[in-house]
């Protein structure tokens, strides 16, 4: 399941720097897209604001069929606290904005199957592909907004995974 996790991550991360090239994180000194991977990253005492953050949880496999089918949970968890010039008094629009660019992100419903262990990395014979989301009611927290989506994401496992 992990070359159909980083193509999903992948993916979102090449929709967002279309989608909004300014959606930006500086980390560990570099300035990257601003979407990561949980467990990819060393742990946060806080998530970040006006960043994605992908968090994968459950995961399941279907044996029944010809090919084993993996199907995995990921939740894009966002947050922000509005903006400096408006004192956060925008933070509603921005957590709009960011609603809408997850709904952006995971359209079309697949992306092609990579492996990126490779360099360049190797494409795959078939796709990843996943559902519509589901997002969660908005959580405040003094003068923040949150709010996740959840996507199960799937894929057909190849020879050698």
């Amino acid at each position: 399941m992990q070359n159909a996790k980083d193509s999903f991550y992948m993916a979102l991360r090449t929709r967002l720097t279309t989608i909004n090239p300014s959606r930006t994180i500086l980390l560990r000194g570099t300035v990257r897209p601003g979407i990561l991977v949980e467990e990819a990253e060393a742990p946060f005492p806080q998530l970040p604001n006006d960043v994605f953050v992908l968090r994968w949880l459950g995961l399941g496999a279907d044996m029944d069929l010809a090919d084993t089918m993996a199907a995995e949970e990921c939740e894009i968890l966002y947050q922000t606290c509005g903006t400096q010039s408006f004192g956060g008094l925008d933070r509603g629009r921005a957590l709009s904005q960011m609603d809408e660019e997850v709904l952006a992100m995971i359209q079309p419903f697949f992306t092609p199957k990579l492996n990126y262990t490779a360099t360049p990395p190797a494409t795959m014979l078939t796709k990843v592909f996943w559902d519509e989301p589901g997002f969660t009611p908005i959580v405040v927290q003094r003068d923040r907004l949150s709010r996740s989506a959840k996507v199960t994401v799937y894929s057909y496992q190849e020879q050698g995974e």
